[in-house]
């Protein structure tokens, strides 16, 4: 008996270093894959609104080319929840890591195609529609990535850090936008605009193709998470103890939905604030930016605001996630929803003016305060669902979120914006912002939850 306390003595020394050797690890590659993934989302929000108009709908007037652009982008949202079910049914049966594989081998594959596409002028209305299947796959991979490496990191992360380290999967967010927009940037300063609509923007989603080795780095290279490792074992041993209760379990999307009704809508509610206003502030306003009715800057200078905004956003998440640690998930969620609504209001007059610092400030504004949002959303989703239904349960609710609030909301911006007036986009932000108040009261606390509970 000594020494098998003393061997548990030394394991628990030993342990700390060890968690955190390897939670850097694990962290750092969600951070990695993320980001690589929605940079290839978050092409497609750029090259929406600044060239597949012209690429694509060559037909249209610009006004109505730019809504049926939108349109396409809004296509993989569409997809997200259908990616959401997929990939959360094998999430929750297969494991976290070997799906989120295969979502960022999806991704990877989508979005070099999307490089490869020929235009309206070389094949006519097969192109986009062949651009919007694209989308959709897009879709389908970034509904099963966010589940796979969220979970990947929260559930390996000790209790009191969870909402630190799960920041590192949602960093990937606003890493992938200032991504995406530095690569449109270099190319566009590299190649002359006729080359740049011809064929330099394809250079971006063409080198999509480094997240398939990302893909086959974390097979390769990471391990599946205790609490999923604790659920199998738990199978096996209540299957050994009793072979007859060795029966075909429904779905776990459909059993995350009979179980978690009330929480996957509200949790959807909570993101629908933040896919609004997010879509918005990286999509919409490149294009209103550059209207020459408007503030008429020119897209690199856009594209650099939105940059720069973006890179501000990255420490806010941290820093509200690590709050949300000590002091718990809602209250920095919903302080984060007010001013996310009440900063509307300011963002489009600060573009207005045309001055580059102040149109910084008004998106920085509005990324920042969504920051505080997201960067506690992967430990507190995580949190709401039971192991063995939690990637189909975070999943759906993110996703169901996604599209009510972010498939549209470019193409409802520039509804808004051309049929009645700019402000009406600020009240539409405040609204999402307050229905994402309403949901977060109604939800409880998570923060001190346990994520090895299962049924």
């Amino acid at each position: 008996m000594v020494d098998e306390s003393s061997s548990h003595a030394q394991v628990a020394v030993e342990n700390p270093d060890h968690i955190e050797a390897n939670m850097r690890k694990v962290a750092l590659t969600a951070l990695a894959g993320t980001s690589i993934e929605w940079y290839d989302f978050f092409l497609y929000a750029t090259a929406a609104a600044l060239v597949f108009p012209a690429a694509f709908f060559p037909d249209s007037t610009p006004t109505i080319g730019l809504i049926l652009s939108f349109g396409t982008f809004a296509f993989g949202f569409i997809a997200r929840p259908l990616g959401g079910i997929l990939f959360g049914h094998f999430g929750d049966r297969i494991g976290r890591k070997r799906t989120l594989v295969i979502a960022l081998m999806l991704m990877g594959i989508a979005s070099t195609l999307i490089g490869l596409l020929p235009t309206f002028a070389t094949i006519g209305i097969a192109a986009p529609i062949l651009l919007s299947l694209l989308r959709f796959a897009q879709g389908l991979a970034i509904g099963g990535q966010w589940g796979g490496a969220m979970l990947l990191v929260t559930e390996s992360a000790p209790a009191d850090k969870r909402g630190y380290y799960g920041a590192y999967a949602q960093a990937g967010a606003p890493v992938g936008v200032i991504l995406a927009n530095v690569a449109f940037m270099l190319i566009s300063y590299t190649v002359s605009e006729d080359a740049f609509m011809q064929w330099g923007w394809r250079i971006p989603f063409i080198s999509s193709v480094v997240l398939i080795g990302i893909s086959m780095y974390v097979q390769l290279h990471m391990e599946d998470t205790d609490a999923f490792k604790e659920l199998q074992e738990l199978q096996k041993k209540k299957l050994a103890e009793s072979p007859q209760a060795a029966v075909i379990k429904r779905s776990p999307v459909l059993e995350a939905i009979a179980k978690y009704p009330k929480r996957i809508a509200l949790a959807a509610g909570a993101f629908l604030s933040i896919q609004v206003t997010f879509y918005i502030l990286i999509g919409f306003v490149l294009a209103y930016g550059t209207d020459p009715g408007g503030a008429a800057l020119t897209r690199d200078e856009m594209l650099f605001a939105v940059l720069l905004a973006s890179a501000l956003q990255v420490p806010t998440q941290f820093m509200a996630a690590s709050y949300s640690d000590r002091h718990g998930r809602r209250g920095i969620f919903m302080l984060g929803a007010v001013l996310t609504g009440a900063w509307a209001f300011a963002l489009f007059p600060l573009i207005d003016t045309g001055n580059f610092w102040l149109i910084v400030v008004g998106i920085s504004g509005g990324l920042m305060f969504l920051g505080m949002m997201y960067g506690p959303q992967a430990a507190f989703f995580t949190e709401l669902f039971s192991t063995e239904v939690r990637y189909s349960g975070a999943s759906l609710g993110y996703q169901v979120g996604a599209i009510l609030g972010g498939a549209f909301a470019p193409t409802i911006a520039t509804i808004l914006w051309t049929e009645y007036a700019i402000v009406w986009v600020s009240v539409y932000i405040a609204i999402a912002s307050l229905l994402s108040l309403i949901s977060v009261v109604m939800l409880t606390e998570t923060y001190k939850t346990s994520l090895h509970d299962t049924d």
